[in-house]
């Protein structure tokens, strides 16, 4: 019988510069550090509407850990989802600012914007089409130019991420 996961829960990141690495995710993405463990010399972030523990851990392994080869076997990047089109166009304002912007591209169903963290770990902020709209992309995931303005335009005001919850702790406790 196949394992049957409902999401993946939360990524963990090998950074070179601890400290650099928190910065970063907590400027570009607005995370909140929930938890650091010294003695793993590890924090572990949470997204600001997460109903999650975590949603990423850091582990700082220091400066002489080899780099990460692009291309080399292992993870290739992260993708986060957005809510909402104007939200994907906002993240690539933030990622520019950041100096962490490295393009942008329409696979059908999704429209992303991608960008790096200061070692290089690559990741990805994606808005999804509604279901409804996939049509030829259903069962494809091509590699095109997006055009941002233009869905901007055809898209305003979608959101598609679902029900982003707050969880309220006393509302665990009734």
């Amino acid at each position: 019988m196949p394992v049957s996961p409902v999401r993946l829960n939360h990524a963990v990141l090998f950074v070179t510069d601890l400290a650099r690495t928190e910065r970063f995710y907590t400027q570009v993405f607005g995370m909140e550090v929930v938890a650091r463990e010294p003695r793993a010399n590890a924090s572990f972030l949470r997204l600001p509407r997460s109903g999650n523990h975590h949603d990423l851990g850091l582990f700082g392994v220091g400066a002489s850990a080899p780099p990460r080869v692009r291309g080399g076997v292992g993870l290739y990047h992260l993708a986060w989802q957005l809510d909402t089109i104007e939200e994907l166009a906002e993240a690539r304002r933030t990622l520019e600012d950041a100096g962490a912007y490295t393009g942008q591209s329409s696979h059908g169903a999704t429209k992303s914007v991608y960008g790096a963290d200061p070692d290089g770990n690559e990741f990805e902020l994606m808005w999804m089409l509604p279901r409804q709209h996939w049509g030829e992309h259903a069962n494809t995931a091509p590699v095109e130019p997006l055009e941002l303005d233009d869905e901007l335009r055809r898209c305003s005001g979608v959101p598609t991420a679902g029900r982003i919850t707050d969880i309220n702790p006393d509302e665990d406790n009734k």
